[in-house]
This record gives C-alpha cells, structure tokens and sequence, in this order.
C-alpha cells in the first residue's frame, strides 16, 4: 500500500502533504479540486485518499462518497478541515484539522495503512512490514 490521492484546492497545503508523504515512500498524486479528485479516482486505483472537506465546486463529501460506491469502498480516507467538529459521520477513517502537525499526519497514514494490512495480512507478514526501516521522525 502507497499509493495515494491527495484533493485539496490550497495548492500550498497539497505541495507540502505530497512532499512529506513522498519522503516517507509513498507514490502521491495530488488533485487541486474536488472535479479533478474525482476524475483520477475514475482513471486510476489509490491505497489511500487525503481530502480537504471543503472546497469550491465538488467538496470532500462527493469524493467520500465516490470511493464508499466504488469497487474499492474500504480504501481509506483522511478527511481535513479547519473546522473537523463538522465532519462527524462524514464518512473518513480518519479527521485532521488544519493547520495540523505534519507528523500526525504520517502517523495518521501510517496507522491506517497498518490496520488495512492486519485485514489481509497473516502475522507474519506483518512483522515484516512493522521493521521496514522509514526516514526518521519529521523535525518541527
């Protein structure tokens, strides 16, 4: 599991989710509204989908929705907002509010990619997994 889908309209905030997640090895595609997140959904298979809640057009609920439809419901989704109070059952595996701290955010990815594979992991496997070696911690 790396692959994942950033949808944020704050081109500032995508960059920046997209250069932390891809120093810790995951493969990010970023989408700058909630019309082009969808679209990519279409086009291509994601581990993992990142979400501002509220943009201009299409907001983070369509793209929650569109992933709880499709042949890949259980594919997680981080939902971020300024105001996160509001995104009660919204739908998201996980809520950030913004501004956050970028470690939360690779330990909120990290957490949902570990209980994704302990669904179709064997023990075993997921040992192996727990000792992959990553970039250490994020400095503030």
């Amino acid at each position: 599991m790396n692959r994942i889908l950033v949808v944020d309209d704050e081109a500032d905030i995508s960059d920046l989710i997209c250069e932390v997640l891809t120093r810790f090895g995951y493969t990010v595609e970023t989408a700058g509204n909630g019309r082009q997140g969808l679209q990519r959904l279409q086009e291509a298979s994601f581990d993992m989908v990142v979400t501002d809640m509220y943009m201009p057009d299409l907001d983070g609920a369509c793209i929650i929705r569109h992933v709880r439809r499709s042949s890949r419901p259980r594919t997680p989704v981080i939902g971020i907002s300024g105001t996160p109070w509001l995104l009660e059952g919204a739908g998201c595996d996980a809520v950030l509010s913004k501004p956050f701290p970028l470690q939360d955010l690779v330990d909120t990815v990290k957490h949902l990619e570990r209980t994704i594979l302990s669904d179709t992991l064997s023990p075993s496997q997921i040992k192996r997994f727990d000792t992959i070696s990553h970039p250490a911690p994020i400095s503030p």
